[in-house]
Protein backbone atom coordinates (compact mmCIF):
# COMPACT_ATOMS: atom_id res chain seq x y z
CA UNK A 1 0.00 0.00 0.00
CA UNK A 2 3.12 1.99 0.32
CA UNK A 3 3.48 3.03 -2.94
CA UNK A 4 -0.21 4.78 -3.52
CA UNK A 5 0.49 6.74 -0.41
CA UNK A 6 2.33 9.03 -3.55
CA UNK A 7 -1.40 9.46 -5.05
CA UNK A 8 -2.20 11.94 -2.07
CA UNK A 9 -0.26 14.68 -0.68
CA UNK A 10 -1.12 17.20 2.55
CA UNK A 11 -1.02 20.13 0.08
CA UNK A 12 -3.33 18.17 -2.56
CA UNK A 13 -6.53 20.81 -2.16
CA UNK A 14 -9.73 19.29 -1.92
CA UNK A 15 -14.00 20.36 -2.37
CA UNK A 16 -16.88 18.11 -0.91
CA UNK A 17 -20.38 17.69 -3.20
CA UNK A 18 -23.37 16.21 -1.79
CA UNK A 19 -26.18 15.27 -3.69
CA UNK A 20 -28.64 16.57 -1.12
CA UNK A 21 -28.62 16.79 2.67
CA UNK A 22 -28.45 13.21 4.77
CA UNK A 23 -30.24 12.14 7.25
CA UNK A 24 -30.09 10.91 11.05
CA UNK A 25 -31.59 7.59 9.38
CA UNK A 26 -28.29 7.70 7.09
CA UNK A 27 -26.40 8.31 10.43
CA UNK A 28 -27.88 4.69 11.76
CA UNK A 29 -27.04 2.88 8.90
CA UNK A 30 -23.46 3.97 8.15
CA UNK A 31 -22.71 3.32 12.28
CA UNK A 32 -24.93 0.03 12.49
CA UNK A 33 -24.00 -1.50 8.91
CA UNK A 34 -20.90 0.19 7.35
CA UNK A 35 -18.28 0.68 10.33
CA UNK A 36 -18.30 -3.00 11.13
CA UNK A 37 -16.59 -3.70 7.39
CA UNK A 38 -14.13 -0.89 6.90
CA UNK A 39 -13.52 0.47 10.73
CA UNK A 40 -13.99 3.12 12.79
CA UNK A 41 -11.24 5.31 11.05
CA UNK A 42 -13.14 5.45 7.72
CA UNK A 43 -16.36 6.56 9.24
CA UNK A 44 -14.61 8.97 11.15
CA UNK A 45 -13.31 10.64 7.95
CA UNK A 46 -17.16 9.98 6.10
CA UNK A 47 -18.54 11.71 9.02
CA UNK A 48 -16.19 14.58 8.83
CA UNK A 49 -16.67 15.13 4.76
CA UNK A 50 -20.49 15.09 5.28
CA UNK A 51 -20.30 17.52 8.40
CA UNK A 52 -17.85 19.76 6.18
CA UNK A 53 -19.58 19.20 3.06
CA UNK A 54 -22.59 20.81 4.40
CA UNK A 55 -21.04 24.42 4.44
CA UNK A 56 -17.64 24.51 3.19
CA UNK A 57 -17.57 25.59 -0.72
CA UNK A 58 -13.98 26.73 -1.15
CA UNK A 59 -11.13 24.71 -2.03
CA UNK A 60 -9.19 23.46 1.28
CA UNK A 61 -6.13 21.24 1.96
CA UNK A 62 -6.00 17.99 2.98
CA UNK A 63 -3.79 19.70 5.98
CA UNK A 64 -7.28 20.53 7.55
CA UNK A 65 -8.61 16.93 7.56
CA UNK A 66 -5.28 15.39 8.72
CA UNK A 67 -5.45 18.15 11.57
CA UNK A 68 -9.76 17.52 12.47
CA UNK A 69 -9.26 13.73 12.62
CA UNK A 70 -5.53 13.36 14.08
CA UNK A 71 -4.32 10.99 11.48
CA UNK A 72 -1.17 11.19 8.90
CA UNK A 73 -1.84 11.22 5.23
CA UNK A 74 -1.43 8.06 4.74
CA UNK A 75 -3.72 7.00 7.12
CA UNK A 76 -6.70 9.67 5.53
CA UNK A 77 -5.37 8.05 2.07
CA UNK A 78 -6.24 4.45 3.06
CA UNK A 79 -9.51 5.27 4.91
CA UNK A 80 -10.58 7.09 1.57
CA UNK A 81 -9.82 4.59 -0.82
CA UNK A 82 -12.21 2.07 1.74
CA UNK A 83 -14.79 4.10 1.08
CA UNK A 84 -14.67 4.02 -2.52
CA UNK A 85 -14.50 0.33 -2.70
CA UNK A 86 -17.44 0.42 -0.66
CA UNK A 87 -19.46 2.45 -2.29
CA UNK A 88 -19.62 5.46 -0.10
CA UNK A 89 -17.60 8.03 -2.02
CA UNK A 90 -16.34 8.66 -5.59
CA UNK A 91 -13.36 10.87 -6.10
CA UNK A 92 -12.65 13.42 -9.07
CA UNK A 93 -8.84 14.36 -9.80
CA UNK A 94 -8.04 17.35 -11.46
CA UNK A 95 -4.32 18.53 -12.51
CA UNK A 96 -0.94 16.67 -12.02
CA UNK A 97 1.36 18.64 -10.40
CA UNK A 98 -1.43 21.15 -8.53
CA UNK A 99 -3.87 18.78 -7.84
CA UNK A 100 -7.60 19.28 -6.78
CA UNK A 101 -9.78 16.18 -5.43
CA UNK A 102 -13.76 16.06 -5.78
CA UNK A 103 -15.44 14.34 -3.07
CA UNK A 104 -18.40 13.32 -4.45
CA UNK A 105 -20.57 11.91 -0.85
CA UNK A 106 -22.67 8.59 -2.26
CA UNK A 107 -25.46 7.99 1.02
CA UNK A 108 -25.80 4.66 2.30
CA UNK A 109 -27.80 1.76 0.31
CA UNK A 110 -31.39 1.11 1.59
CA UNK A 111 -31.32 -1.69 4.12
CA UNK A 112 -33.44 -3.57 1.61
CA UNK A 113 -30.51 -3.11 -1.05
CA UNK A 114 -28.06 -3.61 1.10
CA UNK A 115 -28.87 -6.87 2.48
CA UNK A 116 -29.97 -7.85 -1.31
CA UNK A 117 -26.34 -7.61 -2.20
CA UNK A 118 -24.46 -11.03 -1.66
CA UNK A 119 -21.44 -9.29 -1.57
CA UNK A 120 -22.45 -6.93 1.35
CA UNK A 121 -24.37 -8.96 3.52
CA UNK A 122 -21.97 -11.70 3.63
CA UNK A 123 -19.01 -9.27 4.20
CA UNK A 124 -20.99 -7.75 7.45
CA UNK A 125 -21.89 -11.53 8.59
CA UNK A 126 -17.94 -12.59 8.28
CA UNK A 127 -17.41 -9.01 10.76
CA UNK A 128 -20.12 -9.67 13.18
CA UNK A 129 -21.29 -13.01 13.63
CA UNK A 130 -24.76 -15.01 12.97
CA UNK A 131 -26.70 -13.72 16.14
CA UNK A 132 -25.67 -9.85 15.30
CA UNK A 133 -26.13 -10.11 11.83
CA UNK A 134 -29.80 -11.54 12.47
CA UNK A 135 -30.62 -8.63 14.75
CA UNK A 136 -29.17 -5.76 12.75
CA UNK A 137 -31.67 -7.02 9.60
CA UNK A 138 -34.40 -7.53 11.68
CA UNK A 139 -33.41 -3.74 13.05
CA UNK A 140 -34.09 -2.49 9.56
CA UNK A 141 -36.49 -4.47 7.84
CA UNK A 142 -39.77 -5.65 8.39
CA UNK A 143 -40.37 -9.54 8.62
CA UNK A 144 -41.94 -10.86 5.51
CA UNK A 145 -44.75 -12.92 7.67
CA UNK A 146 -46.28 -9.45 8.83
CA UNK A 147 -47.51 -9.08 5.31
CA UNK A 148 -49.20 -12.35 4.61
CA UNK A 149 -52.77 -11.15 5.21
CA UNK A 150 -52.73 -8.15 3.53
CA UNK A 151 -53.11 -7.51 -0.19
CA UNK A 152 -51.50 -4.41 -1.59
CA UNK A 153 -53.95 -2.00 -3.13
CA UNK A 154 -51.65 1.44 -3.44
CA UNK A 155 -52.45 3.53 -6.49
CA UNK A 156 -49.81 4.36 -8.92
CA UNK A 157 -49.06 7.17 -10.64
CA UNK A 158 -51.14 7.36 -13.64
CA UNK A 159 -53.93 6.21 -11.26
CA UNK A 160 -54.77 8.98 -10.34
CA UNK A 161 -53.31 11.56 -12.75
CA UNK A 162 -53.98 12.01 -16.62
CA UNK A 163 -52.19 14.92 -19.03
CA UNK A 164 -54.99 17.83 -19.72
CA UNK A 165 -54.40 18.86 -23.44
CA UNK A 166 -54.63 22.55 -23.66
CA UNK A 167 -56.46 21.48 -27.47
CA UNK A 168 -60.15 20.40 -26.89
CA UNK A 169 -60.16 16.26 -28.27
CA UNK A 170 -56.49 15.61 -28.30
CA UNK A 171 -55.62 13.24 -28.91
CA UNK A 172 -57.99 10.76 -30.92
CA UNK A 173 -56.57 8.09 -30.61
CA UNK A 174 -54.28 8.11 -27.44
CA UNK A 175 -52.53 4.67 -26.15
CA UNK A 176 -53.59 3.82 -22.90
CA UNK A 177 -50.76 3.71 -20.79
CA UNK A 178 -51.01 0.09 -18.89
CA UNK A 179 -48.82 -0.80 -16.41
CA UNK A 180 -47.30 -4.18 -15.91
CA UNK A 181 -46.16 -4.20 -12.61
CA UNK A 182 -46.56 -1.88 -9.78
CA UNK A 183 -43.69 -0.88 -8.30
CA UNK A 184 -44.47 2.57 -7.31
CA UNK A 185 -44.24 6.13 -9.21
CA UNK A 186 -41.59 4.18 -11.25
CA UNK A 187 -44.16 1.75 -13.62
CA UNK A 188 -43.15 -0.26 -16.44
CA UNK A 189 -45.52 1.01 -19.85
CA UNK A 190 -46.49 -0.57 -22.08
CA UNK A 191 -44.97 1.03 -24.87
CA UNK A 192 -44.66 -0.68 -28.13
CA UNK A 193 -40.27 -0.49 -28.35
CA UNK A 194 -40.52 -3.14 -31.71
CA UNK A 195 -43.16 -0.84 -33.88
CA UNK A 196 -40.30 2.25 -32.89
CA UNK A 197 -37.48 0.36 -34.14
CA UNK A 198 -38.99 -0.45 -37.32
CA UNK A 199 -39.46 3.13 -38.20
CA UNK A 200 -36.34 3.74 -36.93
CA UNK A 201 -32.57 3.15 -39.00
CA UNK A 202 -29.96 1.47 -37.24
CA UNK A 203 -27.67 3.61 -39.04
CA UNK A 204 -28.78 6.89 -37.22
CA UNK A 205 -30.25 5.38 -33.82
CA UNK A 206 -28.44 1.84 -33.30
CA UNK A 207 -30.41 -0.17 -30.57
CA UNK A 208 -27.65 0.89 -28.08
CA UNK A 209 -28.68 4.12 -27.24
CA UNK A 210 -31.82 3.24 -26.24
CA UNK A 211 -30.52 2.63 -22.51
CA UNK A 212 -32.86 1.47 -19.94
CA UNK A 213 -33.33 5.50 -18.39
CA UNK A 214 -33.94 6.63 -22.22
CA UNK A 215 -36.64 4.24 -22.69
CA UNK A 216 -38.43 5.47 -19.44
CA UNK A 217 -38.04 9.03 -20.88
CA UNK A 218 -39.28 7.35 -23.99
CA UNK A 219 -42.39 6.23 -22.27
CA UNK A 220 -43.43 8.69 -19.94
CA UNK A 221 -43.24 11.43 -22.54
CA UNK A 222 -45.36 8.98 -24.55
CA UNK A 223 -47.93 9.06 -21.84
CA UNK A 224 -47.58 13.03 -21.28
CA UNK A 225 -48.09 14.05 -24.79
CA UNK A 226 -50.70 11.35 -25.37
CA UNK A 227 -48.45 9.84 -28.58
CA UNK A 228 -47.65 6.56 -29.79
CA UNK A 229 -44.60 4.90 -31.65
CA UNK A 230 -44.96 6.87 -34.80
CA UNK A 231 -44.83 10.01 -32.78
CA UNK A 232 -42.01 9.48 -30.70
CA UNK A 233 -40.07 7.97 -33.66
CA UNK A 234 -40.14 11.91 -35.17
CA UNK A 235 -38.92 13.30 -31.11
CA UNK A 236 -35.88 10.86 -31.61
CA UNK A 237 -34.94 11.80 -34.94
CA UNK A 238 -34.70 15.23 -33.83
CA UNK A 239 -33.10 14.97 -30.62
CA UNK A 240 -30.44 12.70 -31.70
CA UNK A 241 -27.25 14.63 -32.44
CA UNK A 242 -24.24 14.50 -34.58
CA UNK A 243 -22.39 11.82 -32.36
CA UNK A 244 -25.29 9.46 -32.48
CA UNK A 245 -26.04 9.98 -28.86
CA UNK A 246 -29.93 10.44 -27.01
CA UNK A 247 -29.99 12.73 -23.79
CA UNK A 248 -32.47 12.42 -21.10
CA UNK A 249 -32.72 16.19 -22.22
CA UNK A 250 -32.55 16.56 -25.82
CA UNK A 251 -35.55 14.23 -25.91
CA UNK A 252 -37.61 16.44 -23.66
CA UNK A 253 -36.84 19.19 -25.36
CA UNK A 254 -37.46 17.97 -29.15
CA UNK A 255 -40.63 16.75 -27.57
CA UNK A 256 -41.96 19.81 -26.22
CA UNK A 257 -40.64 21.36 -29.33
CA UNK A 258 -42.59 18.75 -31.31
CA UNK A 259 -45.57 19.54 -29.83
CA UNK A 260 -45.83 22.78 -29.87
CA UNK A 261 -45.34 22.50 -33.35
CA UNK A 262 -48.15 19.92 -34.21
CA UNK A 263 -50.48 20.70 -30.97
CA UNK A 264 -49.86 23.67 -29.07
CA UNK A 265 -47.78 25.86 -27.32
CA UNK A 266 -49.75 25.20 -23.60
CA UNK A 267 -48.07 22.66 -22.15
CA UNK A 268 -49.75 19.41 -21.36
CA UNK A 269 -50.93 19.48 -17.10
CA UNK A 270 -51.41 16.29 -15.21
CA UNK A 271 -54.73 16.66 -12.99
CA UNK A 272 -56.13 13.99 -11.03
CA UNK A 273 -59.05 11.70 -12.85
CA UNK A 274 -61.42 11.93 -10.26
CA UNK A 275 -61.12 15.74 -10.05
CA UNK A 276 -64.16 18.56 -10.72
CA UNK A 277 -64.32 18.23 -14.89
CA UNK A 278 -64.16 21.64 -16.18
CA UNK A 279 -67.38 23.71 -17.14
CA UNK A 280 -68.13 23.07 -20.93
CA UNK A 281 -67.47 25.88 -23.18
CA UNK A 282 -70.19 28.04 -25.44
CA UNK A 283 -70.96 26.16 -28.58
CA UNK A 284 -69.74 29.05 -31.41
CA UNK A 285 -72.94 30.37 -32.61
CA UNK A 286 -71.81 31.97 -36.04
CA UNK A 287 -69.29 30.68 -39.10
CA UNK A 288 -67.00 33.29 -37.79
CA UNK A 289 -66.65 31.88 -34.55
CA UNK A 290 -66.28 28.44 -36.10
CA UNK A 291 -63.57 29.42 -38.16
CA UNK A 292 -62.05 30.60 -34.47
CA UNK A 293 -62.49 27.51 -32.56
CA UNK A 294 -61.04 26.07 -35.35
CA UNK A 295 -58.22 28.29 -35.81
CA UNK A 296 -57.57 28.28 -32.43
CA UNK A 297 -57.53 24.79 -31.55
CA UNK A 298 -55.70 23.38 -35.14
CA UNK A 299 -51.87 23.02 -35.31
CA UNK A 300 -50.08 24.80 -38.33
CA UNK A 301 -49.63 21.59 -39.90
CA UNK A 302 -53.28 20.89 -39.78
CA UNK A 303 -53.99 23.82 -41.51
CA UNK A 304 -51.73 23.27 -44.54
CA UNK A 305 -53.09 19.68 -44.70
CA UNK A 306 -56.22 21.36 -45.06
CA UNK A 307 -55.94 24.08 -47.02
CA UNK A 308 -54.10 21.78 -49.57
CA UNK A 309 -57.06 19.17 -49.56
CA UNK A 310 -55.79 16.37 -46.95
CA UNK A 311 -52.07 16.12 -48.63
CA UNK A 312 -49.10 16.27 -46.27
CA UNK A 313 -47.48 19.65 -46.63
CA UNK A 314 -43.71 20.01 -47.76
CA UNK A 315 -40.85 19.78 -45.37
CA UNK A 316 -40.48 23.17 -46.31
CA UNK A 317 -43.39 24.58 -45.22
CA UNK A 318 -43.75 22.99 -42.06
CA UNK A 319 -39.86 23.76 -41.62
CA UNK A 320 -41.28 27.60 -41.85
CA UNK A 321 -44.38 27.29 -39.67
CA UNK A 322 -42.00 25.42 -37.22
CA UNK A 323 -39.57 29.15 -37.16
CA UNK A 324 -42.44 30.90 -36.39
CA UNK A 325 -44.08 29.14 -33.33
CA UNK A 326 -40.62 27.65 -31.79
CA UNK A 327 -38.00 30.09 -32.53
CA UNK A 328 -40.11 33.55 -33.15
CA UNK A 329 -42.32 32.68 -30.23
CA UNK A 330 -45.59 33.16 -32.13
CA UNK A 331 -48.87 31.85 -30.95
CA UNK A 332 -49.72 28.89 -33.25
CA UNK A 333 -53.34 30.43 -33.79
CA UNK A 334 -51.48 32.88 -35.29
CA UNK A 335 -49.51 31.09 -37.53
CA UNK A 336 -52.83 29.92 -38.77
CA UNK A 337 -54.35 33.04 -39.64
CA UNK A 338 -51.27 34.15 -41.35
CA UNK A 339 -50.68 30.76 -43.07
CA UNK A 340 -53.88 30.95 -44.31
CA UNK A 341 -54.23 34.37 -45.32
CA UNK A 342 -50.91 34.67 -47.54
CA UNK A 343 -52.15 30.86 -49.29
CA UNK A 344 -55.33 31.91 -50.34
CA UNK A 345 -53.84 35.64 -51.25
CA UNK A 346 -50.73 34.34 -53.31
CA UNK A 347 -52.46 31.25 -55.27
CA UNK A 348 -51.54 28.97 -52.84
CA UNK A 349 -47.68 30.07 -52.97
CA UNK A 350 -46.06 30.45 -49.26
CA UNK A 351 -43.19 32.66 -50.04
CA UNK A 352 -40.93 32.68 -47.15
CA UNK A 353 -39.65 36.47 -47.42
CA UNK A 354 -43.80 37.67 -47.70
CA UNK A 355 -44.35 35.31 -44.92
CA UNK A 356 -41.77 36.33 -42.78
CA UNK A 357 -42.46 39.87 -43.27
CA UNK A 358 -46.47 40.09 -42.10
CA UNK A 359 -45.03 37.94 -39.09
CA UNK A 360 -42.46 40.23 -38.55
CA UNK A 361 -44.93 42.98 -38.16
CA UNK A 362 -47.43 40.79 -36.39
CA UNK A 363 -44.71 40.52 -33.91
CA UNK A 364 -44.23 43.82 -32.86
CA UNK A 365 -47.53 44.21 -33.01
CA UNK A 366 -48.29 41.45 -30.16
CA UNK A 367 -50.81 39.68 -31.95
CA UNK A 368 -51.51 36.56 -29.53
CA UNK A 369 -54.89 35.33 -30.54
CA UNK A 370 -56.53 34.56 -34.03
CA UNK A 371 -59.04 36.94 -33.70
CA UNK A 372 -56.46 39.70 -33.29
CA UNK A 373 -54.50 38.19 -35.99
CA UNK A 374 -57.77 38.50 -38.51
CA UNK A 375 -58.82 42.23 -37.97
CA UNK A 376 -55.43 42.88 -38.14
CA UNK A 377 -55.11 41.56 -41.50
CA UNK A 378 -58.47 43.12 -42.45
CA UNK A 379 -57.02 46.82 -41.53
CA UNK A 380 -53.67 46.48 -42.82
CA UNK A 381 -54.57 44.62 -46.29
CA UNK A 382 -54.34 47.19 -48.52
CA UNK A 383 -50.31 47.52 -46.81
CA UNK A 384 -49.77 43.97 -47.25
CA UNK A 385 -50.86 44.07 -50.91
CA UNK A 386 -48.46 46.50 -52.06
CA UNK A 387 -45.67 44.26 -50.19
CA UNK A 388 -46.68 41.54 -52.14
CA UNK A 389 -46.35 43.61 -55.31
CA UNK A 390 -43.14 44.95 -54.72
CA UNK A 391 -41.80 41.82 -53.55
CA UNK A 392 -43.49 40.13 -56.96
CA UNK A 393 -40.63 39.38 -59.77
CA UNK A 394 -43.80 40.22 -62.18
CA UNK A 395 -45.15 43.69 -60.22
CA UNK A 396 -44.04 45.37 -63.78
CA UNK A 397 -46.22 43.13 -66.30
CA UNK A 398 -48.81 42.72 -64.10
CA UNK A 399 -49.21 46.66 -63.67
CA UNK A 400 -48.59 46.60 -67.75
CA UNK A 401 -51.62 44.55 -68.17
CA UNK A 402 -53.80 45.72 -66.00
CA UNK A 403 -53.25 49.65 -67.88
CA UNK A 404 -53.71 47.50 -71.38
CA UNK A 405 -57.23 47.03 -70.06
CA UNK A 406 -56.88 43.32 -70.02
CA UNK A 407 -58.59 41.15 -67.43
CA UNK A 408 -56.38 40.50 -63.97
CA UNK A 409 -57.23 37.12 -61.67
CA UNK A 410 -59.13 37.82 -58.93
CA UNK A 411 -56.99 36.06 -55.95
CA UNK A 412 -58.82 34.65 -52.85
CA UNK A 413 -58.87 35.53 -49.49
CA UNK A 414 -60.54 33.78 -46.37
CA UNK A 415 -64.00 33.57 -45.43
CA UNK A 416 -62.84 35.51 -41.89
CA UNK A 417 -61.83 38.14 -44.06
CA UNK A 418 -65.22 39.29 -44.46
CA UNK A 419 -67.19 40.35 -41.37
CA UNK A 420 -71.05 39.59 -41.51
CA UNK A 421 -71.76 43.20 -41.70
CA UNK A 422 -69.75 43.98 -45.12
CA UNK A 423 -72.09 44.69 -48.11
CA UNK A 424 -71.86 41.30 -50.81
CA UNK A 425 -73.39 43.31 -53.65
CA UNK A 426 -71.77 44.07 -57.10
CA UNK A 427 -68.92 46.06 -55.90
CA UNK A 428 -67.54 43.50 -53.09
CA UNK A 429 -64.27 41.87 -53.90
CA UNK A 430 -66.04 38.60 -53.09
CA UNK A 431 -66.46 36.70 -56.59
CA UNK A 432 -68.00 33.21 -56.91
CA UNK A 433 -65.07 31.45 -56.97
CA UNK A 434 -64.34 32.69 -53.30
CA UNK A 435 -67.60 31.39 -52.67
CA UNK A 436 -66.83 28.31 -53.50
CA UNK A 437 -63.51 28.18 -51.53
CA UNK A 438 -65.72 29.47 -48.49
CA UNK A 439 -67.74 26.40 -48.81
CA UNK A 440 -65.00 23.77 -48.97
CA UNK A 441 -63.52 25.84 -45.63
CA UNK A 442 -67.14 25.40 -44.11
CA UNK A 443 -67.35 21.83 -44.73
CA UNK A 444 -63.95 20.87 -43.55
CA UNK A 445 -64.90 22.79 -40.30
CA UNK A 446 -68.83 20.50 -40.20
CA UNK A 447 -66.41 17.30 -40.66
CA UNK A 448 -63.76 18.33 -37.97
CA UNK A 449 -66.69 19.10 -35.85
CA UNK A 450 -68.47 15.44 -35.97
CA UNK A 451 -65.41 13.77 -35.03
CA UNK A 452 -64.64 15.79 -31.98
CA UNK A 453 -62.07 17.94 -32.62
Amino acid sequence: MTAFYKELQPADAFKIRLPYPFSDYDRQLLTLLYQPMIGAEAVSLYLTLWAEGEALRAETPHYSLMNTLGMPISKVFESRIQLEAIGLIKTYRKGTESRTFLYELCPPLDPKDFFADPLLSMFLFSKIGDIAYRRIRDRFIMPAEAMESFEEVTRIFTDIFQPVHAKAGYPQDSQKMQQRSRTGYKAEYDFDFSLLHQGLSEQLVPKRVLTASIKDTICKLAFLYGWGPLEMQKVILLAIDDDYRLTIEGIKKSASEYYKMTVSTTAPKLEPVLAKAPEPKEEPKTRQDELVVYLESASPIEVLRDIAGGKEPLSADVQLANNLVVHHGMEPAVVNVLLQYVLLRTDMKLTKSYVEKIASHWIRKNVSTAAEAMELARTEHAQYMKWKSEGSPSAASKSSARSGGKPVREEKLPEWFYTKDEPQGADSPKNESLEVEKQKLLAKLALRKGKGD
